[in-house]
C-alpha cells in the first residue's frame, strides 16, 4: 500500500476544519448578527489601508485579491465536496509547493473565520444594543477576545499565502497544471479553492516583485495589530 503524503493529509484535514467551522449547525456562532457587521468593517479598513496599494497599478491587482480573497472569508471546502476523491487529483497535477500554499490559505481562512465569530461574540456582550461597528469598539473588542499568539499567527499565514504565490508565479509549468486541474475541482466541489489560485497566480504574474509587496503588507499589519493591543487611539493610522 502506498504510503499518504503528510501534505495531501494536512490539506485534506484543513478542508474538514474549513468544513466544520462555516457548518451552521455544528458552529451556530455562525448565525451570529454581529458576524456580518465584523466582516463588512474590516472589508472597508482594509480597503482604506489599501489606499496606496490600489492607486499604483504595479501593485493593484495583487491589492485587489488580496483584499477579496485572501483576507476574504470564502468557503474553499465545498459544502458537498469529496474531499477523499480531490486529493490525489491535486497531488497528481499541483506541485508540492503550490500544495503547501492551499494548506496556508485553507489554515487562514478557518483561523480568520474562527477570529471573526469570536470578534462577533465579543461585540455581543459589549454592544448588544449596538448596530454599527467604529474604530473604538472594534478595537474594544480585539482586546476582549486578545489570543496574541494566533492574531500573530494569522499575519504570519497571510505572508506565506503570499510569498508562496509569488514563487509558483516563477515556477515553470504551473500556469498549465492549474488549467488542468480547473475541471476536476470543479466536479470535486472545489472550484472556489481551484479559483483562488488562479486568480492569485494571475494577480502576482503581473506583479513584479511579489515579496516586497507581501513584506510591506506584513509589517503594515503587524503594526495594526501590536496598536489594537496596546489601546493606540489611532491604531489604522499610516
Amino acid at each position: 500500500m502506498a504510503r499518504a503524503n503528510p501534505l495531501i493529509e494536512r490539506v485534506g484535514r484543513r478542508l474538514a476544519w474549513h468544513q466544520a467551522a462555516h457548518d451552521p449547525v455544528r458552529e451556530p456562532r455562525n448565525r451570529l448578527r454581529w458576524l456580518p457587521e465584523v466582516r463588512r468593517w474590516q472589508a472597508a479598513r482594509l480597503e482604506a489601508s489599501f489606499k496606496h496599494f490600489l492607486n499604483d497599478p504595479k501593485r493593484r491587482a495583487a491589492a485587489m485579491f488580496f483584499l477579496s480573497d485572501v483576507y476574504g472569508d470564502h468557503d474553499f471546502s465545498g459544502r458537498d465536496a469529496n474531499v477523499a476523491k480531490v486529493m490525489p487529483m491535486m497531488q497528481r497535477l499541483l506541485p508540492g509547493a503550490v500544495l503547501e500554499t492551499v494548506a496556508h490559505g485553507i489554515e487562514l481562512g478557518v483561523l480568520t473565520h474562527a477570529l471573526d465569530m469570536r470578534m462577533a461574540e465579543a461585540l455581543h456582550r459589549l454592544a448588544p444594543n449596538r448596530r454599527k461597528l467604529d474604530a473604538d469598539l472594534y478595537g474594544q473588542a480585539y482586546r476582549e477576545v486578545g489570543l496574541q499568539r494566533l492574531r500573530r499567527h494569522q499575519i504570519d499565514l497571510i505572508a506565506e499565502v503570499g510569498v508562496g504565490l509569488a514563487r509558483a508565479v516563477k515556477t515553470p509549468g504551473v500556469a498549465t497544471l492549474l488549467k488542468l486541474s480547473r475541471g476536476p475541482a470543479k466536479a470535486t466541489g472545489l472550484g472556489e479553492l481551484q479559483g483562488f489560485l488562479e486568480r492569485g497566480f494571475a494577480a502576482f504574474a503581473a506583479l513584479g516583485d511579489g515579496k516586497s509587496f507581501v513584506r510591506d503588507i506584513e509589517r503594515a499589519e503587524r503594526a495594526v495589530s501590536r496598536r489594537l493591543f496596546s489601546g493606540d487611539p489611532d491604531p489604522f493610522r499610516d
